[in-house]
């Protein structure tokens, strides 16, 4: 599956994705790719509101985001408390 999106193309990790598929210690490195990188939010927004399970995607490990998923499983859209985005209609 490719998700490509307008904001993806201006991220830290834009033709180096896979460096940021990895386990364990090497997570820790693929972080680092996502300091500063200006669309850091879109990219988290992208994998919490659509469940992605596996890689690193806006600075936090599939770890960190089942943990967050589980204690604000109150927020319906991601993006709009990341982004200031409204939900799409019907969501």
């Amino acid at each position: 599956m490719t998700l490509t999106h307008e904001w993806s193309t201006r991220a830290n990790c834009q033709g180096s994705a896979d460096a940021l598929f990895v386990e364990g210690a090497a997570q820790k490195r693929a972080r680092q790719v996502c300091l500063g990188c200006s669309v850091r939010a879109q990219c988290l927004a992208e994998a919490l509101d659509n469940r992605i399970e596996w890689g690193v995607w806006g600075g936090m490990t599939e770890r960190e985001r089942r943990h967050l998923l589980r204690v604000r499983s109150d927020v319906g859209s991601w993006a709009s408390v990341l982004l200031g985005e409204s939900a799409p209609h019907g969501a």
